[in-house]
């Protein structure tokens, strides 16, 4: 089965995380004011967006300012402090004043100062909403002993709050929150006020990266309706409310089914709800793509269509296993794979993030290697068809699950195929596996380092901390 990537000890919360709490492994770039009090540790999760130079160092690069949302500093300013409003109440949110300037780091990496000197406010300069409330959380948990959690808030503060003047820089452009499976194992029932309370937990830790791929059922039914599919078809095809993430990936079909139309609407209304609180506290969500995985209906509508089998998932029986895939050279996968983005946009918008797995623990029916260029390069052709500015997301487990299967030249088909840069690789369980190594640092294409905490059924607080520790120590070296 596909494991469910757990953050920490919150069983049935799948994530791809970065480095935890490690201040011997994770680089400070703090600058420290006031020698009234001492330097608070750094625990920051943050990610290794990292390549080789010719000379085989890892350096950092690529540029991705065109996927933050946007709004004015006004709007920045008010959802900063709104957040503070709806995490510590009225008045207590008094004590602190959140201010977002853009200025305030010249790169794309995000930054906060904390500022008290006397009186009750505590200032917080960061240039993005985001920064902004992950400052005030910082401060909240190291210099007032405050604690937000999924379990468990702690919110009962001292009367003085404590002087501080320091400066920090976050050491990474993103840093990744979840991924698609998570959709299944844990949001999947969740109302409004359970998600607002969510993403106000993203911005706290300073999350600003995240999937979101609730109601996207709904643009599909659309879609296969306006491309010939039957009503029941469709249901047919869609899995029940809790195993959509496999779904998606094309691991299985019709599983707990059908969805009703009530579903499909109010998943609608919610994904344009958690978008909006997305964008507003900029958070860029990353909303699914067409990867190439399409109902058993398609036979029927397009008998000439090259369409291959994926291959049986967890021994599903013929009823509920293997959809089909559409050969990319078939012209009907772009007409497919543009038509679905375009509505995808049309309903949600955009910040030119987008997930698409065609091969997450479904073992390809070809090993030629310009057969696999051929799929990825399809689906980027899709996507960049539509959005110029587009960046596909990609899962690395593949790369793990089916080790055997992806060999080097295989994947460097895979990768680079794509143009270099609008793909990014997610390098899942890499504190255990680390895919990078053993694929080049993914062929040139930006990747993000990331950290399965615990796996599904695994009860209790684990990591692999000595291994993160020896990890992160030489990346912060040549940082």
């Amino acid at each position: 089965m596909l494991p469910s990537y757990l953050h920490c000890f919150k069983l049935f919360f799948s994530l791809v995380i970065l480095a935890t709490s490690l201040d011997s492994a994770l680089g400070h770039n703090i600058s420290q004011r006031s020698s009234t009090f001492p330097e608070p540790k750094w625990g920051r999760e943050v990610i290794a967006e990292m390549t080789h130079n010719n000379s085989g160092q890892r350096i950092s690069k690529f540029h991705f300012s065109h996927v933050r949302p946007s709004s004015t500093v006004y709007e920045q300013n008010i959802a900063a402090q709104n957040l503070v409003r709806r995490v510590m109440g009225e008045n207590t949110a008094r004590h602190f004043n959140l201010t977002v300037d853009n200025t305030l780091t010249k790169s794309e990496k995000d930054a906060f100062h904390l500022l008290k000197k006397g009186g009750n406010i505590v200032h917080i300069v960061g240039n993005s909403v985001t920064a902004a409330v992950s400052g005030f959380h910082y401060y909240l948990k190291h210099y007032l002993n405050g604690h937000i959690s999924w379990d468990y808030d702690q919110l009962e503060l001292p009367d003085t709050y404590p002087d501080v003047d320091i400066y920090i820089k976050f050491p990474e452009r993103f840093r990744l929150f979840q991924n698609v499976c998570t959709q299944s194992y844990s949001y999947v029932w969740w109302n409004w006020a359970r998600w607002e309370r969510e993403i106000d937990r993203w911005a706290l830790n300073g999350f600003n990266l995240v999937y979101a791929g609730t109601g996207v059922e709904a643009v599909w039914t659309k879609v296969y309706r306006e491309l010939g599919l039957s009503q029941r078809e469709i249901a047919d095809y869609f899995s029940g409310p809790a195993f959509l993430a496999w779904n998606r990936m094309g691991n299985v079909r019709g599983w707990g089914g059908p969805l009703s139309v009530a579903w499909h609407s109010g998943q609608s209304l919610l994904q344009r709800r958690i978008l909006s609180r997305m964008r507003e506290l900029s958070i860029t969500p990353i909303l699914p793509a067409f990867s190439g995985i399409v109902p058993n209906a398609f036979q029927r509508l397009y008998p000439n269509a090259q369409l291959s089998k994926l291959s049986r998932w967890c021994n599903f029986e013929d009823k509920y296993c293997c959809p089909l895939l559409l050969d990319p050279s078939d012209e009907l996968f772009s007409k497919v794979g543009t038509k679905f983005l375009q509505e995808v946009i049309a309903q949600f918008g955009t910040n030119h993030m987008y997930s698409a797995d065609t091969f997450n623990e479904n073992i390809p029916q070809h090993g030629d290697v310009e057969y696999l260029a051929n799929v990825s390069r399809s689906i980027y052709q899709a996507m960049s068809d539509v959005d110029s500015n587009a960046i596909w997301v990609l899962q690395g487990w593949m790369f793990v699950n089916q080790v055997l299967y992806w060999t080097q030249d295989k994947v460097k088909a895979f990768l680079t195929a794509v143009p270099q840069g609008k793909l990014l690789v997610l390098d899942l369980a890499a504190e255990q596996i680390p895919s990078h190594d053993r694929l080049h640092s993914f062929y040139g294409q930006p990747y993000i380092w990331c950290m399965l905490h615990n796996f599904g059924g695994t009860l209790g607080m684990h990591g692999s901390l000595p291994k993160v520790n020896a990890v992160w120590k030489p990346i912060n070296l040549i940082r």
